[in-house]
């Protein structure tokens, strides 16, 4: 019996806790589920799983081997799809998280340029702004704004974030314009709580980094509805230049104090440390990086 169906029987078993339920996922009879582990476990010598009348459960064997094993099987599935790629294109699906903001206005139409020149790819994004966790949601890859300080990752910088503080015409009439960071404290500023310190407002200046409270009525947890109040005249945003569409141009939008913004940030590919990166995901990042740079949208 060929190992692979053993080991796939075998984790479907583990991680769904029945021989059932592991055999509706794999679209194969119970009792071929129960014959492959059991062979498996024939074939390493050693008993895997414990069975009860209601659940079965792992041995430390089994644990070990569960930790293990999907990465094996992982790895021989990438090992297969680029050689099968490399004569006939890539193809196969690609699972991708991305910040909603950045998602929305820039990842979603980059997938489509990257779909059209690979018309056998699929794509699974899901947008979020909390950290998507790669290895439990079965994530290829996510695009993260920042650095991330987690060890089970690798990163690829794909372009540098550009963050400036804005308001509208109508604003600015009626408030006048602050002449330095620390004047926004007496200006109505509206506060994106996806920041760590919503409240704590950074520019660089000189590339010294000066920090200043801010206070307004507004309070959002979206860097394009903080655009959208802006440009309602309701205070002043500090976001980054792709959530700000064509506002600069239009004048819907004035840039504020010169140009200055926040630190410059990162904007990154990250997927897990340790894998076979697979050939469509190489040529994602690839396309990524250079779309960004053609793009301008950073």
């Amino acid at each position: 019996m060929d190992i692979t169906d053993e080991l796939k029987a075998f984790i479907a078993t583990a991680q769904a806790g029945s021989f059932t339920a592991a055999a509706e996922q794999l679209g194969v009879s119970n009792r071929l589920t129960s014959k492959y582990v059991a062979e498996l476990e024939a074939r390493l010598g050693v008993r895997l799983l414990q069975r009860t009348t209601r659940r079965v459960g792992l041995t430390p064997a089994g644990e070990d081997l569960l930790l293990r094993a999907p990465a094996v099987l992982e790895d021989l599935d990438t090992i297969l799809a680029d050689v099968s790629e490399g004569s006939q294109g890539l193809s196969g699906t690609i699972r991708l998280s991305a910040p909603v903001t950045f998602g929305e206005t820039y990842v979603g139409g980059m997938l489509a340029r990257f779909a059209e020149k690979n018309p056998a790819l699929n794509f699974d994004l899901r947008l979020s702004d909390s950290f998507s966790d790669l290895a439990r949601e079965g994530i290829d890859l996510a695009f993260r704004v920042g650095t991330s300080e987690m060890l089970s990752l690798k990163a690829r910088k794909l372009g540098t974030l550009t963050t400036l503080a804005v308001a509208s015409p109508s604003y600015l009439a009626t408030n006048g314009a602050p002449d330095s960071p620390e004047a926004l404290a007496d200006h109505a500023c509206i506060l994106d709580t996806n920041r760590k310190l919503p409240r704590r407002w950074v520019f660089s200046v000189n590339g010294e980094e000066r920090a200043v409270q801010v206070t307004g009525r507004f309070q959002v947890n979206s860097a394009s509805a903080a655009t959208q109040l802006a440009a309602a005249g309701l205070g002043i945003a500090l976001v980054p230049r792709f959530a700000l569409g064509d506002t600069l141009e239009t004048g819907r939008l004035v840039p504020l104090l010169d140009g200055l913004g926040a630190p410059p940030s990162p904007i990154s590919a990250v997927y897990l440390e340790g894998r076979m990166l697979p050939r469509k995901l190489r040529a994602l990042i690839d396309f990524a990086a250079e779309d960004i740079r053609s793009a301008g949208v950073l």
